[in-house]
């Protein structure tokens, strides 16, 4: 019952109450589950199950392996499907990219989802899969910022082909902001390290109290460790003493950004200490080594600071998207036969995810909700023989895809700089040599989403800033449309048109989210618009919704 309770008030009171009840029930059965895949948790002295605290809850509950919990559930599940495609129960498409969703009238005329369309990404060939239902677990969509902590490839082209089709989608302002991410270091990067949040539960946030101390540590005049203990501030503990360094993620952000924003940032002005000085001497350096040690080593290896003698620095970036695709109580869409599991949809979090609850979500959606609910869908469809992909849905969804891979192909050439499918057969280098300097990269246009995103759409909203945000997201798509340039063909391997088309799908998610923002008159988790804030600059929500 607590974790209930906690996960509907860390999502400022926006999730599915019934949704996050159930998911509170299987999550028992959850770690049950992962133990007999071989996953292994970290244990006690008396070898059971060891757990320990996350941000937003008061208690020890999560169960964890180290720093790489995230890593050894994936490989459990892998582990645990490679066996069924061994057997040969299951079948594994590599390499094979969903483009577009086939809906098709029953017999009844319900429209329904039937297939989808999905391009081989060694070919370039399309190809059609037909079925009785549809199941989208595709992650989120936090790259629309560009950079995020999630791994580059990972986009909202599936879930936003459902979209497209008439699957409604629900939330999308509501992005998470993970506060405890090694900050931006230069022009050149390509996406963020997510520095686990266990290490809050030992590490200690804080700034300079003094601006003159913050401006001589970014100088480089003065080091962390030549603050004294008095003149640190420690703003978490002194703000939220019944929490302090575990609140929710959502607060410990805007925290970290009020404090930069003020002047006391270090490093580049946008960033905060994690320390674990305090932590190694009440433990001893051998003990927090056990506990953390792997997520030390990774810090040290990308900064190059060891944070066993300087503290880390930290500052927020995206990380998880609450928003998705509108499921119900069977994580059925607007769809019927189009089902969307774990981050994909929208169900759980509310506004804001409390930590750990993302994979608590994906397996119980997997393992515990979608077997079941699968079946009373397919129950009434037992009647319904081999769904054929030769059908004129199939053929329309086809021709869709091939018409906007033609648009995006051909935008260089209409202006006589290739021919109709993009740059074909000259060397990559002299081809590039002649294109006018008015065209550019697809990742030239993805960083400018992303800085628009960020700047007017990021952890503080306005009116005005949400505005200029529409206005520019606008703008940069229809320069977009008329400037990008796609090197290669369409039909072979080409990561640029991969790049190409996740591209085309954010600027139509921007539009949508900035949208979202603009209409919520208030501020609740990971959406803040700042003419609502209490005095206290806390969120201030509209009590007249409880859930959406």
């Amino acid at each position: 019952m607590r974790l209930f309770r906690d996960t509907i008030k860390g999502g400022d009171y926006r999730a599915r109450e019934a949704n996050v009840y159930r998911l509170a029930e299987v999550s028992g059965d959850i770690i049950d589950q992962c133990v007999a895949q071989g996953v292994p948790f970290a244990r006690d002295y008396s070898g059971m199950l060891d757990n320990r605290s996350f941000g937003g809850a008061q208690v020890s509950r999560t169960f964890y392996a180290r720093g790489q919990t995230g890593q050894q559930l994936l490989l459990g599940a892998y582990g645990a499907l490679s066996r069924e495609i061994s057997r040969g129960t299951v079948t594994l498409h590599t390499r094979s990219e969903m483009l577009d969703l086939v809906v098709d009238n029953d017999a009844q005329g319900v429209a329904r989802a039937r297939g989808i369309i999905v391009r081989n990404m060694v070919t370039g060939d399309l190809e059609r899969y037909a079925a009785h239902a549809v199941v989208v677990a595709s992650g989120g969509y936090g790259n629309v910022y560009y950079l995020s902590t999630n791994a580059m490839n990972s986009n909202v082209s599936a879930a936003w082909a459902c979209h497209r089709q008439g699957a409604l989608f629900a939330n999308p302002c509501y992005v998470q902001i993970h506060p405890t991410c090694i900050p931006v270091h230069g022009d050149y990067q390509s996406k963020l390290t997510l520095m686990s949040e266990s290490l809050r539960n030992d590490g200690r946030i804080w700034v300079p109290k003094r601006k003159e101390d913050a401006e001589a540590i970014r100088r480089g005049e003065k080091g962390p460790n030549d603050i004294a203990e008095e003149d640190r501030d420690y703003y978490l503990e002194r703000r939220y003493p019944a929490f302090g360094n575990l609140v929710p993620r959502d607060v410990a952000s805007r925290a970290a950004k009020e404090r930069c924003d003020a002047g006391y940032g270090v490093g580049t002005g946008l960033a905060v200490y994690l320390d674990f000085r305090d932590a190694i001497q009440r433990l001893g350096r051998d003990v927090v080594e056990q506990k953390y040690g792997n997520l030390f080593q990774m810090y040290q290896k990308i900064v190059d600071t060891d944070p066993y003698e300087e503290p880390m620095m930290i500052y927020p970036a995206v990380h998880y998207t609450m928003g998705g695709l509108w499921v119900d109580y069977e994580l059925q869409t607007t769809i019927p036969g189009l089902f969307a599991a774990g981050e994909a949809n929208f169900s759980d979090h509310g506004a804001n995810r409390l930590g750990a609850s993302a994979l608590m979500q994906g397996l119980a959606d997997g393992y515990f909700v979608l077997p079941y609910t699968l079946q009373n869908y397919l129950a009434d469809q037992i009647y319904v023989g081999k769904v054929e992909s030769n059908t004129p849905a199939f053929d329309a969804a086809e021709q869709r895809v091939r018409e906007r891979i033609e648009r995006l192909m051909g935008i260089a050439g209409k202006s006589g700089l290739s021919g109709d499918s993009g740059i074909s057969d000259a060397p990559a280098n002299s081809q590039l040599s002649t294109l006018n300097s008015q065209f550019h990269s697809v990742d030239h246009y993805h960083k400018a989403l992303g800085r628009i995103m960020w700047e007017y759409c990021g952890m503080a909203r306005s009116k005005e800033s949400l505005a200029t945000a529409a206005q520019k997201v606008a703008e940069l798509e229809d320069d977009f449309y008329q400037h990008v340039c796609v090197p290669g063909t369409a039909d072979s391997m080409n990561p640029e048109l991969e790049k190409a088309w996740h591209l085309a799908d954010y600027f139509e998610l921007a539009r949508l989210i900035v949208a979202d923002a603009t209409q919520r008159e208030e501020s609740c988790g990971g959406h803040f618009r700042v003419e609502h804030q209490t005095a206290d600059g806390e969120t201030l929500r509209d009590l007249s919704l409880i859930h959406i």
